[in-house]
């Protein structure tokens, strides 16, 4: 049950990738904070998962099964959804990526490298068909996920992480670009870091605090970074990964 003080009440939200395990906490943290929900990812069933999270968390969800690399869908989608509820005050990108990782790039196929550039393309697609509904009603708020491992300049020769960087620093770029582009016209833009929350355990000896992040710190941060009260925020990076991100 949501109360007057949700950081979303009356906050119109789409999920992309909603039926992942980040995507499913997120919405149910979404449907606590009074959003309606709108998801999307590529399995029906993944996403009735989800849909039965957010019925537990008290609220309710549409569901469409597309593909976020798909632009006439993806738009198609936005269009649906401001004609059934009105507005799209939320854009949220959490497709999987299929990042390969774990082999260092003189030894990495060309099409292991590139597997991460999926979420870059997915990014674009889905914070323009949003944002073009978003900057025409005055409002809205588009958040982008990365690792942090964009803006490291001496990275770890042990992690081979492959395209994972260079794919977290062209979707950091294009945050930076698409903030100043639409803030005049009342659209907010902002990233969140967020390292390994699937395994926290794993993520500890990492971490500045000594615990590794969890997809309820993520889902958290999401919420408040969608909500009014962070309203004098944009083109901004908010870490969320217990120092793990650090650069």
């Amino acid at each position: 049950m949501t109360t007057t003080s949700a950081l979303l009440t009356g906050k119109t939200a789409i999920i992309y990738g909603a039926g992942g395990t980040i995507g499913r906490a997120t919405a149910q943290t979404f449907a606590r904070e009074g959003a309606a929900l709108y998801l999307a990812g590529r399995t029906q069933a993944t996403l009735d998962e989800t849909t039965a999270a957010v019925s537990e968390a008290g609220g309710t969800a549409h569901t469409a099964v597309l593909d976020a690399t798909d632009d006439a869908a993806v738009r198609a989608h936005a269009a649906d959804v401001v004609a059934d509820a009105g507005r799209i005050d939320v854009s949220l990108n959490l497709i999987t990526r299929g990042d390969v990782q774990a082999i260092p790039l003189l030894d990495m196929a060309v099409d292991d490298f590139m597997a991460p550039m999926l979420g870059v393309r997915s990014n674009f697609i889905t914070a323009c068909a949003a944002g073009r509904h978003m900057a025409e009603a005055g409002s809205g708020v588009i958040l982008f996920v990365t690792s942090g491992s964009g803006v490291v300049t001496k990275p770890d020769p042990s992690y081979s992480m492959g395209g994972t960087g260079p794919a977290d620093a062209a979707t950091e770029s294009m945050l930076h670009y698409l903030a100043t582009q639409v803030g005049p016209r009342g659209v907010r833009v902002n990233g969140i870091w967020t390292a390994g929350v699937i395994y926290p355990d794993l993520m500890a000896g990492h971490s500045i605090l000594g615990v590794g992040p969890t997809v309820r710190q993520f889902a958290d941060a999401a919420a408040f970074l969608s909500s009014d009260r962070a309203s004098g925020t944009t083109n901004s990076i908010f870490d969320a990964s217990s120092g793990v991100c650090a650069p």
